[in-house]
């Protein structure tokens, strides 16, 4: 059934000339990367105008020439030694503007003068500016500031030093344990004593053994008369077979 439209979309004939493909034909002509370096690829193919005389090897000798240290200097070079009117190089004024030139370039000599002024200042000692400035060290000073008071010289037996020395003592840790320290490990009570009888008393009290007895180890014996005693003789006596 479908044999033949299967054939028939294989068979598909589009016309070179319609405009869809020609406007796809123009854009592959510009996208293309070959027909773009085409005209350089041949023109490169032809060879180059290597000439002497042409304009672009000329340019190229004159960048030289002038960028050439050696072209540079060459006049200059020349002319050393051909300086006329002068009798020394000191009174040339073009050597003596340039020296000139090199001096106020120069920044040790430019600073010499400021430098030399700055060791030769003179303030008078009583500046308001050095007063004030003595003041705040003063006050900032921590030697001023911490002024150790002198070292007393007081006698053994004097009332100030006898009391002081009760108070070291009163606050003295270890003048106030002297004696717990003493009596450590050597502490005895009585047998009778009020305290070693209520700590007996106080150990039955808390006694769990004492306070728990087991039945098993009460001691009791049975009354023989009890009505359940005779009553289970009374019917031991009917069930024998004696």
């Amino acid at each position: 059934y479908t044999e033949a439209w299967d054939a028939d979309k294989k068979s598909i004939h589009v016309m070179p000339d319609t405009p869809d493909i020609l406007l796809a034909k123009a854009n592959s002509a510009n996208i293309s990367n070959k027909l773009y370096v085409q005209a350089w690829e041949e023109a490169k193919k032809k060879g180059y105008d290597m000439r002497a005389d042409a304009i672009p090897i000329k340019t190229a000798k004159a960048s030289r020439d002038i960028a050439s240290d050696y072209k540079y200097k060459e006049t200059h070079e020349k002319e050393k030694g051909h300086y006329i009117g002068c009798p020394s190089a000191k009174e040339d004024p073009k050597l003596a503007w340039a020296a000139r030139a090199m001096a106020l370039q120069n920044d040790r000599l430019y600073k010499k003068a400021y430098n030399d002024s700055k060791t030769q200042i003179h303030i008078p000692v009583d500046a308001l500016s050095v007063q004030a400035a003595k003041e705040c060290q003063t006050l900032v000073s921590d030697v001023d500031y911490r002024q150790y008071l002198h070292q007393w010289t007081c006698l053994p037996d004097q009332n100030d030093v006898i009391h002081a020395r009760q108070a070291y003592d009163l606050q003295s840790d270890n003048v106030y344990k002297a004696d717990l320290e003493w009596l450590r490990g050597i502490g005895w009570l009585t047998e009778g004593s009020v305290d070693v009888v209520k700590a007996k008393k106080a150990q039955e009290l808390i006694n769990d053994r004492l306070y728990r007895t087991r039945p098993e180890q009460l001691k009791f014996t049975s009354i023989t008369d009890s009505p359940d005693v005779v009553l289970a003789k009374t019917n031991a006596m009917q069930l024998s077979d004696v």
